[in-house]
């Protein structure tokens, strides 16, 4: 049974479209079934913590033009727990917001917060070590965040470097934090991935509620100080008023920046579970089953000849036939046919946003 102050936060907010014409500014990819499953990744994100949060300590916090999607979607999650940002202020505020609005609630809460458009392919592994970590939070003043084992030099992800030779003595698996890097390029990767105690940094992060609002109260007092003002009206009826008003004030930063590489108590939980942030059609490729010949397809009926290292997205369609193709998407939803090489996939981002 789930612990009854164990909360889930989920981000919804983002406008990716990155799987362009599949997913779009208007259904961003986490509201889309991009796996090819029947449920989006925004459903699977919520899915994977089952037995471990109550379903009615799950918060959504999204653009207010989301909120829609997100009732369809989550129809279990309480109204009242989707959070609607009135603007795009990156990670920090919109963790700061529902983080004061939980602990309105529940003083003692202790939090997971995660992204919504991430896979998770061992989900048992995953659970456990969700678990540990919320064991280790609730004894202790300490920021916990995932780190995800390497297992190739990658320039798309932050690293978190750790030291691996102090584990914590009330959890083995859990270092403290020496730094973190941004995004390296493929030299200090290979660097990276050489040195063993460097981890990806996967955005997600577990704390107590009163831990992270009191770190926002000393590292980042402009923050704090808008959602401090609030709390005689959490719950209300003014509160979403209050918000749109006064959520726009805040800075747009991470929380990486405005408390993570600030705070002391920092620590890392080095896992593998096969976590990917799905960031291009390239990765869902990597992450999906493939034939033979390093073709994934996603869809009812997809019939390749001569075909190498493909992705072929095409759930709408009854049959799909490709020929010759090496290193292609072939991706098609509502009228729009994409066919790129996968290497020019960035390139086409603006036909996207048209």
């Amino acid at each position: 049974m789930a612990d009854k102050d164990n909360h889930l936060v989920i981000m919804a907010g983002g406008i990716g479209s990155r799987f362009w014409p599949m997913s779009t500014v208007e259904r961003p990819k986490q509201f889309v079934d991009v796996l090819g499953t029947g449920r989006t990744l925004i459903q699977l994100t919520m899915d994977r913590f089952e037995g471990v949060v109550p379903r009615e300590n799950v918060w959504i916090v999204t653009s207010a033009k989301y909120a829609d999607l997100v009732r369809e979607q989550l129809p279990d999650v309480p109204e009242g727990n989707i959070l609607k940002e009135p603007c795009r202020r990156n990670t920090a505020p919109c963790i700061a917001y529902v983080s004061w609005r939980i602990k309105a609630q529940n003083p003692k809460a202790n939090i997971v917060v995660t992204p919504s458009d991430h896979i998770v392919l061992d989900t048992q592994e995953f659970r456990r070590v969700i678990g540990q970590s919320l064991s280790f939070v609730r004894e202790s003043d300490a920021i916990v965040t995932l780190g995800m084992k390497p297992t190739r030099p990658e320039t798309g992800y932050g690293y978190i470097q750790v030291d691996l030779a102090d584990p914590c003595t009330s959890n083995k698996e859990i270092f403290r934090v020496d730094s973190f890097h941004e995004k390296p390029n493929l030299e200090k990767a290979k660097a990276y991935l050489a040195e063993k105690n460097f981890f990806w940094n996967a955005g997600i992060f577990v704390w107590n509620v009163s831990t992270i609002v009191n770190a926002f109260r000393i590292y980042a007092k402009d923050i704090s100080s808008v959602f401090e003002a609030l709390l005689p009206y959490y719950g209300s009826a003014r509160e979403q008023m209050l918000i749109d008003e006064r959520f726009p004030l805040c800075p747009s930063i991470s929380v990486d920046y405005a408390i993570l590489e600030k705070a002391e108590e920092i620590y890392c939980f080095p896992a593998s579970f096969g976590w990917s942030d799905l960031g291009t059609w390239g990765s869902l490729r990597e992450n999906s089953e493939r034939d033979l010949h390093g073709n994934a397809l996603i869809g009812r009926d997809i019939r390749l000849v001569d075909c190498r290292n493909c992705i072929v997205h095409t759930t709408d369609e009854r049959r799909v036939v490709v020929e010759g193709l090496d290193g292609y998407i072939v991706a098609e939803k509502d009228g729009t046919l994409l066919v790129c090489r996968l290497e020019n996939e960035q390139q086409i981002k603006q036909y996207s946003e048209e």
